[in-house]
């Protein structure tokens, strides 16, 4: 993984990303939203527009050449983070919002697996990827072998599995889906949507698998360490991540009892 500071840039010959000013220990540096272009297109596609916050709003829009030269906006899910200006951003610059979830959509179109948006010779090929969030996508740009992950995968740790809606099963299944995209070289690197870019992607993806199944195994002993505690099902998560996670910041140990959630209803339903 990518260690350091990051402050956004030009990638490959289609992606830019412009680095959305919400830092804080769940978003990393700030939200990645991405301006990607075909080389000499005249329109762009804007992936997570992020926070309303004029400034990089403002930025964002000079990036993709403002009003009229904005194909569409697409949202890898509907967190805040990714999502809050979408909607702004699109009637500013002329053009729709495009997204799994219909709750987020700005115009008639939606996103799912299998969709690819032209844009002007541009093409990204949409992957259905729940697990963060139940309507995570992945989008690859074939051209640059490239893959943008969202929170799926982030360029500096891991993710959170946002349960009840976020699904550790789903999530593993997401990750094998990705991992065979890089292993087939489908997708060389990540472009994610919180930190620096990832140059290898299989690497990286294979380090989320090992590490998913690391925190499952340790969270499976945890259980038998705490059988005798007679705990309620409200209270075994936040003491299986005490057990768990106890070398990790109690700052982060709410996202990381959403984590836990998961991984105990994922136990369960095996």
């Amino acid at each position: 993984m990518s260690e350091g500071a990051w402050a956004g840039g030009s990638f490959g010959e289609r992606g830019r990303c412009v680095l959305a000013p919400n830092p804080n220990i769940m978003t990393l540096d700030g939200t990645n939203s991405w301006v990607l272009r075909e080389p000499g297109g005249r329109r762009s596609v804007v992936v997570d527009p992020g926070p309303s916050d004029p400034g990089h709003l403002a930025a964002l829009a000079e990036a993709a050449g403002g009003r009229g030269n904005v194909g569409a906006v697409l949202l890898t899910h509907h967190h805040a983070d990714h999502s809050e200006a979408a909607r702004e951003f699109a009637e500013a610059v002329g053009c729709g919002v495009r997204a799994l979830d219909p709750g987020y959509r700005l115009g008639s179109e939606g996103l799912a697996d299998g969709d690819v948006v032209e844009v002007d010779g541009l093409e990204v090929h949409v992957v259905g990827t729940p697990g963060h969030t139940a309507d995570s996508l992945s989008f690859v740009l074939p051209a640059d072998r490239v893959v943008l992950t969202g929170d799926t995968v982030l360029g500096r740790g891991t993710t959170v599995v946002a349960h009840p809606d976020g699904q550790l099963g789903a999530y593993l299944d997401s990750l094998d889906r990705l991992h065979a995209l890089a292993e087939r070289e489908e997708a060389t690197a990540v472009w994610p949507g919180h930190g620096p870019v990832i140059s290898d992607a299989l690497t990286a993806l294979t380090y989320y698998r090992d590490h998913r199944q690391a925190r499952l195994d340790q969270v499976q002993a945890a259980l038998g360490q705490l059988e005798d505690e007679a705990l309620s099902e409200e209270d075994l998560p936040r003491r299986v991540v005490e057990v768990v996670y106890a070398d990790v910041d109690p700052v982060l140990w709410g996202a990381a009892e959403l984590s836990v959630r998961a991984q105990l209803a994922y136990l369960r339903g095996r």
